[in-house]
């Protein structure tokens, strides 16, 4: 999965035919639960383009968008946001694949 590196890049992304963007962090216990499953998730879903953005790095981004719980998914469509996935609860596979589905 290829990683967020500046605004400018996420700008163009959200541009795409369908795009999710993976807000995680280091620190967080919940996304490394599910980043060993994350792999599997992109694998199922070639039509899809996955971006993993450092929500520390991109805290500003983040606040723009309304992320304040991680990991979180956000999906868009040539420039429209077309899904969300945002909480602060654990995620499993079988909720992040049910998301995409609904994309």
């Amino acid at each position: 999965m290829k990683k967020l590196a500046t605004v400018e890049e996420f700008d163009l992304l959200t541009q795409a035919d369908k795009v999710v963007f993976f807000f995680t962090a280091d620190w967080c216990g919940d996304c490394t639960f599910i980043k060993p499953v994350m792999p599997e998730i992109v694998e199922s879903y070639p039509e899809v383009q996955f971006i993993e953005v450092d929500r520390d790095r991109f805290i500003d981004l983040c606040g723009e968008l309304a992320i304040f719980g991680i990991p979180s998914f956000v999906a868009f469509e040539k420039g429209q946001e077309v899904g969300r996935f945002v909480s602060k609860d654990r995620k499993t596979k079988e909720e992040i694949e049910a998301f995409i589905e609904t994309l």
